[in-house]
């Protein structure tokens, strides 16, 4: 009798059994989809990332800042578009992740013939997807409500900035998230969302704010962002490959000390 091979996986120069290359990509799109769909069905996740900032930009970016001048509109769409796109990295990550350390789903997930890095990749892009929308739909409401005159160029780059703008509040919520306990988390988050909104220049033009507060807004991350965006529709002039680079830091310096913590604790 012929003898038929079973195997999945062949083991490494280590010793130690891998996937096959199909298997673990197939493992990743598997677990972004499942994070997609599992969070597109959630209404109470959904329902508060889209409707904050567009409510929101239809109140002051488009009835009133009517008599403001064409500016007005195109400078708020790019806040109210950094605000939105803050709360799928910071709740998505932060609160999910904590919920699912208490209940144990995480040490099941980490149990599983997955690839580690499957489950943080699958938030990662649930995160840049919500993004994506929020965008689109402020986008929609700017050209179509508000008459801001965009070019197609500006108007994919201000999409772009946002969907990769997120990944420094999905590694800020992951830290909070090793940190908090889950029914702490919501409102733990809520206590950095809100305040660096708003000593980010994103509700006031940051020059409309105390000088002291005007000399530390660059500590947070939603100032960098909303700087890039004002790049993006042409507003503004500032270093992008500064402001980029000091986001990525954020990225990398929040994301190594959460993986440290989550390797340690679990």
């Amino acid at each position: 009798m012929n003898a038929v091979s079973i195997a999945t996986s062949t083991p490494n120069v280590l010793g130690t059994w891998s996937m096959p290359f199909r298997r673990v990509l197939g493992a990743y799109l598997a677990e972004a989809r499942s994070e997609c769909l599992r969070y597109a069905r959630s209404p109470g996740f959904m329902l508060p990332i889209l409707m904050l900032p567009t409510v929101f930009y239809l109140l002051f970016g488009i009835v009133m800042a009517k008599t403001e001048g064409a500016d007005a509109s195109r400078y708020l769409l790019v806040s109210y578009g950094v605000f939105g796109v803050m709360s799928p990295g910071l709740f998505g990550f932060g609160v999910s992740l904590a919920l699912e350390r208490d209940g144990g789903l995480l040490t099941y997930k980490r149990a599983l013939p997955m690839p580690p890095g499957a489950y943080l990749l699958g938030k990662m892009v649930m995160a840049m997807m919500a993004a994506a929308v929020v965008i689109v739909l402020l986008l929609a409401m700017g050209v179509g409500l508000a008459h801001v005159a965009l070019a197609p160029a500006q108007a994919l780059l201000l999409l772009l900035t946002g969907v990769l703008g997120v990944l420094p509040f999905c590694a800020m919520g992951m830290l909070v998230g090793t940190f908090i306990k889950g029914q702490g988390a919501p409102g733990a988050l809520n206590l950095i969302y809100l305040p660096m909104s708003f000593l980010s220049g994103l509700w006031v033009p940051i020059n409309m704010l105390p000088k002291v507060l005007q000399q530390v807004a660059p500590i947070w991350p939603s100032y960098h962002l909303h700087e890039l965006g004002l790049v993006a529709v042409g507003l503004g002039y500032g270093n992008v490959l500064e402001h980029a680079g000091i986001l990525l830091g954020f990225a990398a310096v929040f994301f190594g000390i959460a993986a440290r913590r989550l390797r340690r604790y679990g």
